[in-house]
């Protein structure tokens, strides 16, 4: 048995409410509103608009571009909608900050994922939803964050962006690292192509060799799909080095467009054939809706 779709109520944070009004159109649910601003002193202001008591919200807020006040102010909307009666909440967080600090690469840094994971565990969500979670060291997310943990892929998404847009037929799909295998295999299976993966061979102390792992590349055009753009010197990187190797035309792709400082304008300087990211983050080159894919995933876990 389902949840009634009258007993729920979509609810979007600050950095989340466009994939929230997307997530409530296809499952044809109730949209509510949040009240979010800021006191002269910085402090947070919440205010939850509408009667969510006995209500399933499902919260939509991705900790993207200024996180630490976004984990404050979704911290504070969850834990405020449980005290106002709701009766469970789900946590949608398109891009899920700090799960690329998943260790600990000095003595005596923060582990700062588990530390977020800890917060979350209090305030109580029924369920994390979230989009190409940066997993490469976290094994079970589930046992670490203490709830239903739901890690989405909108890579298939940019994949049907692609062959919507380009005649891939000949394609060769590109991960720019060893970490990107997981994308690229997952593009490569959705258009039905090869992939391959960048590697770097030290030759010296001085000189590093980037090259493709199967050396298929020379002649071909490819798409080069990653999780994140940051400050873009991956996908630079990797774009001079299949220019070096013979590709011809490039598609960049990636999930998560962060665009720190001028990494678009890098990006736009190597005049790729196309640069398209999904909007867990919003920046001028989110050319791919998320909603569907969390909309099919809630559709299922609360059998609507």
């Amino acid at each position: 048995m389902g949840v009634d779709r009258s007993e729920i109520i979509v609810l979007g944070g600050s950095s989340g409410e466009h994939i929230a009004i997307g997530i409530s159109r296809i499952l044809n649910l109730e949209l509510g509103s949040i009240e979010v601003k800021k006191f002269p002193d910085g402090e947070t202001y919440i205010r939850i608009l509408d009667d969510v008591r006995d209500k399933v919200v499902i919260y939509v807020n991705s900790l993207q571009k200024g996180p630490n006040d976004l984990i404050i102010e979704t911290l504070y909307t969850i834990d405020t909608l449980y005290d106002l009666g709701a009766k469970e909440v789900h946590l949608v967080v398109p891009y899920m900050a700090y799960a690329r600090q998943d260790s600990r690469f000095n003595p005596g840094e923060a582990l700062s994922i588990a530390s977020l994971a800890k917060l979350m565990r209090f305030v109580k969500p029924k369920a994390i939803y979230t989009v190409d979670m940066h997993l490469h060291r976290i094994r079970d997310p589930e046992s670490l964050f203490g709830v239903k943990f739901f890690n989405l892929t909108a890579v298939r998404e940019l994949a049907r962006y692609v062959a919507s847009h380009h005649n891939v037929r000949d394609y060769v799909i590109v991960g720019p690292d060893e970490e990107s295998e997981q994308w690229a295999k997952i593009m490569a299976d959705e258009l039905g192509l090869n992939y391959t993966i960048l590697e770097k061979r030290r030759i010296s102390a001085e000189e590093v060799i980037i090259e493709a792992r199967d050396k298929v590349v020379s002649g071909k055009s490819v798409v080069i799909v990653d999780d994140i753009i940051s400050t873009g010197g991956t996908m630079v990187e990797a774009f001079k080095a299949l220019k070096n190797l013979g590709a011809k035309d490039i598609i960049l792709t990636c999930v998560h467009p962060l665009l720190v400082g001028n990494a678009l304008n890098k990006l736009l300087r190597l005049q790729p054939k196309d640069l398209a990211c999904t909007d867990t983050v919003l920046s001028p080159i989110s050319k791919v809706k998320v909603a569907p894919v969390i909309a099919s995933k809630l559709k299922d876990v609360l059998k609507l």
